[in-house]
């Protein structure tokens, strides 16, 4: 009798090993070779610009450290294919079609020194936005027409950042508490928005008077309402603001006033009115106590004088006894 010939491991092993060489090639994460319409050069340069790109390029070498995706029409920066790219330093996305970044976006990007977010449609920047950059020393972020809010932590943790250029957006007021606290800043760009040269961006305002040297542009960062401050530099208004906005009183401060002062009104009333029935109460008791005790002073005269009455009776008695 002859067994059956025992099927041969080799085979299956030699299939689990292609797929999983198919895999690592077609992944569009773990690759070392070049995406389609890019060029890749022998110092980690991948250059993609201009390529009528709709998407993200794929299959990115895991070691690039300049990626330039400029010029072309990516909607979203995916977190998972560009946070693999952890020896990033160089990222240029400008003029496309981005509309939103988050945290997540730049999550394993700590190497990143540049970033281009220039030319885009973003509409604003979220708390904690570039937090993981803790590497960032340049962030242009001009000409995004519908930029209009950027948080007031969008920065803070971005110690390394030296120069910041949100030129020729749509920002108005910008809170400045983060900013000013970066040790490394030396140069912001500002001009080309349509800054409230208000109260409520007085601070703003005023660093610019007084840290002039900062900004590139200073002369072209000028005020875009109120309209008898439309044109004004941002560093001439500053030290008129804080005057401003130090002294004069608004409609809400009258009102305060007026609300405060009916308040004051309607408590002195009041206590007027208790007061006054206090007092009543007061004199009504004090009167009620005079008459108790004239009262009493009555009685204890009546009482004294039916005592001596008696005693006069008695000892009349006993006169008359001792005659007898």
């Amino acid at each position: 009798m002859r067994l059956a010939p025992q099927p041969s491991a080799q085979p299956l092993r030699l299939t689990v090993l292609l797929l999983l060489t198919a895999g690592v090639i077609t992944s569009p994460v773990l690759s070392s070779g070049c995406p389609d319409r890019c060029v890749c050069d022998d110092q980690l340069v991948v250059q993609c610009a201009g390529q009528h790109l709709t998407t993200f390029p794929v299959n990115l070498p895991l070691a690039t450290r300049q990626l330039i995706i400029s010029n072309n029409r990516i909607v979203e920066l995916p977190p998972l294919a560009l946070n693999y790219l952890s020896d990033l330093v160089y990222l240029d996305c400008s003029n496309n079609s981005l509309t939103e970044i988050s945290e997540s976006t730049f999550g394993n990007l700590r190497k990143l020194a540049y970033l281009d977010l220039s030319f885009n449609t973003l509409i604003r920047i979220e708390d904690r936005t570039f937090g993981p950059l803790a590497s960032l020393v340049m962030l242009r972020m001009t000409d995004n027409p519908g930029l209009s809010e950027i948080h007031q932590d969008a920065f803070a943790e971005n110690a390394n950042l030296q120069v910041l250029d949100v030129s020729r957006n749509n920002l108005t007021v910008v809170n400045i508490t983060s900013l000013i606290a970066l040790p490394a800043l030396r140069s912001v760009g500002l001009s080309g928005n349509p800054w409230s040269c208000e109260c409520d961006n007085e601070d703003l305002c005023l660093w610019v008077h007084l840290e002039g040297f900062k900004f590139q542009d200073e002369g072209q960062t000028v005020c875009g309402s109120p309209a008898d401050m439309q044109g004004r530099r941002l560093g001439e208004v500053g030290i008129q603001l804080r005057t401003l906005c130090h002294q004069t009183l608004g409609s809400w401060d009258y009102l305060f006033f007026v609300v405060i002062g009916f308040v004051i009104f309607a408590a002195g009333t009041v206590s007027a009115w208790l007061m006054g029935v206090i007092m009543v109460l007061y004199e009504r008791y004090i009167k009620k106590k005079d008459e108790q005790l004239d009262d009493d002073e009555e009685e204890s005269s009546e009482m004294g004088r039916t005592s001596r009455s008696r005693s006069d009776h008695g000892n009349g008695n006993l006169k008359t006894s001792h005659t007898v």
